[in-house]
């Protein structure tokens, strides 16, 4: 004779997971949107508070070596804001030619990347299935390694009795080395070399995506192929030229290391003098108005840029 054993008891979950559940779908969505906010306001706005904090401050003989902004001594708040930092950015032409050589030394690199990865992006968007993604493994494969790896092995390339020196002599081209090494043209190249990966993928997307019964319509139309390409593809590109162009023009505007390791004494940019500033005249309240003024310097392609790609969307809505 069978017994009827009873339902079993269904647990109720926890107070805290009914808590977590009920945040869930009340405010899902506003943590969903918040977490990009946070990190933003960890890993740039607060940085950069502090930074701008120091460099209202004056250097001191201590660690860290700047003096407080605020101060309470003697029952009484003190607040020390010096802006002298700022203006000895005014005084020196150091600085103001540092600017200068950072934006065109920067300008120069992203027109050179330009036109080295959009026919790279055209001749990898135009290939076959099989041979895109082992393009595509080539463009990327020198970003796995290290970067400081990548600027020496270019020191022993560009050097007198480097690889290209030696090739180019036994071609006959040249009979004596050319000094390349440690000049504003080993900069270029390396800031190329460098950079040139970030130039070409948002270019080759942009590629991917367009309608080509456009193409084939000027074409039919009589528009000429040269025509075509400036006054179709190229605008359909846009978007992918200048996310490329800020990729490359906003970190190559504070490169360091390209301009230490292949430049010379006249590459005087404001990763130098930053470095310079930092470890060897320990003027911390200096080199961050130096750093100040140069974030606000690319803020303003960084809005140019933003208002960009909302006018982009606004039209594909």
């Amino acid at each position: 004779m069978s017994t009827l054993e009873p339902p079993s008891r269904v647990e109720k979950p926890g107070g805290f997971t009914l808590w977590l559940g009920r945040m869930q779908m009340r405010h899902g969505r506003k943590l969903v949107i918040a977490l990009p906010y946070i990190w933003l306001t960890l890993l740039f706005l607060l940085p950069f508070l502090i930074v701008f904090k120091i460099s209202l401050a004056e250097m001191a003989r201590q660690i860290p070596p700047y003096t407080d902004l605020i101060e309470w001594a003697d029952s009484q708040l003190t607040v020390t804001l010096n802006i002298g930092n700022f203006l000895q950015l005014t005084d020196d032409p150091l600085y103001f030619e540092a600017y200068l050589q950072s934006l065109q030394v920067a300008a120069i690199s992203t027109l050179c990347c330009l036109l080295l990865g959009y026919p790279l992006a055209w001749a990898v968007a135009h290939s076959k299935p099989s041979t895109r993604n082992i393009l595509l493994l080539l463009v990327i494969l020198p970003s796995w390694t290290s970067f400081l790896i990548r600027v020496y092995a270019w020191m022993g390339i560009l050097k007198n009795n480097g690889v290209l020196n030696n090739f180019l002599m036994w071609l006959g081209v040249i009979d004596q080395p050319l000094t390349i090494l440690h000049t504003n043209l080993a900069v270029y190249i390396g800031i190329v070399y460098a950079y040139l990966p970030f130039m070409v993928l948002p270019i080759y997307t942009a590629l991917t995506r367009i309608d080509y019964s456009l193409v084939e319509a000027s074409l039919d139309l009589g528009a000429r192929p040269l025509k075509t390409f400036f006054s179709v593809i190229v605008p359909l590109t846009k978007g992918g030229i200048i996310a490329g162009s800020m990729l490359v023009f906003i970190p190559a505007v504070g490169e360091f290391v390209i301009p230490e390791l292949l430049g010379g004494p006249d590459s005087i940019m404001i990763g130098r003098v930053l470095w310079q500033e930092f470890f060897n005249n320990r003027d911390w309240p200096v080199a961050s108005a130096v750093a100040v003024i140069m974030l606000l310097l690319l803020i303003v392609p960084i809005m140019w840029f933003h208002k960009h790609q909302q006018k982009q969307g606004e039209d594909h809505a």
